[in-house]
């Protein structure tokens, strides 16, 4: 687990807006960012790499957010983000939908526009971050639920909760493996109670079937990169399918099984290659704790991705090499500090 940013730590003042929407740009995506309190902004934002999905708690001063279709053309990483409000209150829409959240959950997709508005009061959530792909539900089904205040206090919204919260305070006695375990948990919760808001199951049998595979598979994958001989046949044999039916689930996917676990791999090296406790590590310890056994091959592959080396992107400011290490991250989050529309990842909105 590690603090993001945390505005105690930004010398003057009046820089700490500006410093919490460079993190925001480095680390979630292009968005549109004000406050009334640009001049006395406080923020504390930690994140909790969970393996297939990511845990964040964000305590900040009132924002708003607001991101545009071209925003989302300019960077989307294909997350639906959950958020318990913990504290203070927000005003959401997005897809139609339009609710006031405080104390409840909210879900959003990133590949969609939104905005949202804290009220006049410091906001506290905790975000679980859902790959689309990891997720055993159809994301279009969704739609309904996005921008909506749904219930956190009985039932498995109520489960869900305290396990977020729960997780968040015990996370640091906790060894990687074990958290890797833990988000394998979050997923599963968090499947079963958007399933449940659903109301219709809609799906067959056998889809459900197929989704719950590619939910394991998914989960599999991401539990595993580092391990050099994870390939599509490894996976289909653990799973007890053939090949074919690997390539069969994954038709619908926006990646091949093979492309699908190398970005996973390139956006894991990606991330370790600025994290400030690995800057000691050679680029190539970092590309084979990845699973790439070539520093040739890690090296090629991260230039084709991302248009720059490993130790290029290693080299640049933080808000200069979020925009060089995705495709879709070409321009960072525009922010103002007066009155402007909302929206977030770590859900503000």
């Amino acid at each position: 687990m590690g603090t993001l940013v945390a505005s105690e730590v930004v010398g003057a003042r009046e820089d700490r807006f500006d410093w919490f929407c460079e993190t925001i740009a480095s680390h979630v995506m292009p968005i549109l960012l004000s406050s009334r309190h640009a001049a006395d902004f406080r923020a504390h934002i930690t994140e909790l790499d969970l393996g297939v999905v990511r845990l964040s708690a964000v305590t900040c001063s009132p924002v708003r957010s607001r991101r545009t279709p071209t925003h989302v053309r300019q960077g989307d990483p294909e997350h639906l983000q959950l958020a318990l409000l913990t504290r203070g209150g927000v005003r959401i829409s997005q897809r139609g939908n339009e609710s006031v959240v405080s104390g409840g959950l909210v879900l959003t997709d990133t590949s969609r526009p939104s905005e949202a508005a804290c009220a006049d009061e410091t906001l506290a959530s905790v975000v679980v971050q859902i790959p689309r792909r990891a997720l055993a539900l159809d994301p279009d089904r969704l739609d309904g639920l996005l921008a909506r205040n749904l219930p956190a206090g009985t039932g498995s919204g109520a489960i869900l909760a305290d396990f977020m919260r729960s997780l968040l305070g015990q996370a640091r006695h906790c060894d990687p493996e074990e958290l890797r375990g833990l988000g394998a948990v979050t997923l599963d919760l968090a499947t079963a109670f958007l399933a449940r808001q659903l109301a219709d199951p809609g799906a067959t049998p056998a889809e459900a079937r197929a989704r719950e595979m590619l939910q394991r598979i998914h989960r599999f994958i991401e539990n595993n990169l580092g391990d050099p001989d994870l390939t599509p046949r490894t996976v289909a044999d653990r799973h007890n399918i053939s090949l074919r039916r690997l390539h069969a689930l994954f038709g619908d996917q926006p990646l091949t099984v093979a492309a699908h676990i190398r970005r996973a791999r390139l956006e894991r090296a990606r991330a370790d290659l600025v994290r400030a406790e690995l800057g000691g590590h050679p680029v190539q310890a970092i590309a084979a704790r990845w699973g790439f056994a070539s520093a040739t091959g890690f090296s090629r592959a991260f230039r084709e991705a991302y248009g720059t080396t490993p130790t290029e992107h290693r080299a640049s400011p933080p808000a200069a090499a979020a925009h060089a290490s995705h495709a879709e991250h070409r321009n960072p989050a525009r922010h103002e500090h007066h009155d402007a529309p909302p929206a977030p990842r770590f859900t503000f909105g």
